[in-house]
């Protein structure tokens, strides 16, 4: 009598499906390891924002002496000068982190792992957040013995415009890195001049009413715009506008969805295609 063999034991692999801080945490470690590993990387955060806080702290005190606008409101340029800074390192910390697995070539690397798309989105945001601290905390903590002022007199309504422009910047670091992914590195260069684009509509050194009529239909439907317009009242008129936060706040909203959607549908579009092993320098 013929005795049948056990069915062999299924392996259990594991798939990866769902949320995985872990995941997330070790892309988190990669970013400022890298960070940590270079000193150039670290004084270019550092530099730039240092220097226009240092060139538009002098412009402000020459202003001040010849402008009564600007002086009503001491360090409104300054002000202005940090917060932008907020927006353009906060997309830059989105870009440049993604742009470091181009130039090495790593995507098709990451993607062969259980690593999901919105966990490395998450890390991304996270290395925004850690550049952002290292590029403007400096220069606002610099311009206090520099200018005497300080922009965290603003109190409470400083740490909602930095949120609201952080949250526009992580929006247009998406769906620059959906470019780049859609375009490949040829199109790297929108990550440093894309945000440039919006700074004359954005209202950050001037109200709104000075752009023309049909600029300013465009400069309301950014919230940069209604974020800046918010500040001058704060320290203007000494009176936080909620008009101008909820405006802000719900346009980020749709921005940060929008830019979410173009980078995962070019990142979707890139893995069905192959794509990801050949990016890179």
């Amino acid at each position: 009598m013929t005795v049948a063999a056990p069915a062999p034991a299924r392996l259990r692999v594991p798939t990866g499906d769902g949320f995985s801080p872990a995941r997330v945490w070790a892309m988190m470690l990669r970013y400022l390891f890298l960070l940590r590993s270079s000193w150039p990387r670290t004084l270019e955060l550092i530099y730039w924002p240092a220097i226009q806080m240092i060139l538009w702290g002098f412009m402000s005190r020459f202003l001040m002496t010849n402008s009564t606008w600007v002086a009503k409101a001491g360090g409104v340029l300054l002000a202005a000068v940090m917060l932008w800074d907020v927006m353009f390192r906060g997309q830059l910390g989105v870009s440049v982190s993604f742009l470091e697995e181009m130039w090495s070539r790593n995507l098709g690397h990451l993607f062969a792992t259980p690593l999901r798309p919105y966990e490395w989105v998450i890390s991304l945001i996270f290395m925004s957040f850690v550049r952002v601290g290292i590029g403007v905390v400096p220069s606002a903590l610099l311009a206090i013995p520099l200018y005497h002022y300080s922009i965290f007199t603003l109190g409470l309504p400083l740490l909602a415009f930095f949120s609201l422009l952080m949250f526009m910047g992580w929006a247009m670091g998406l769906a620059i890195c959906g470019l780049i992914l859609r375009n490949g590195l040829g199109a790297e260069s929108i990550a440093w001049f894309a945000v440039f684009i919006l700074a004359p509509v954005s209202a950050i050194y001037y109200p709104v009413s000075i752009l023309p009529r049909w600029l300013q239909y465009v400069a309301w439907i950014l919230p940069s715009s209604h974020v800046f317009e918010g500040m001058r009242t704060v320290m203007f008129q000494h009176t936080f506008p909620l008009g101008h936060f909820f405006a802000a706040a719900g346009l980020d909203v749709i921005w940060l969805a929008a830019g979410g959607a173009v980078f995962l549908l070019y990142m979707r579009q890139a893995r069905r295609r192959g794509a990801l092993m050949q990016m890179g320098e």
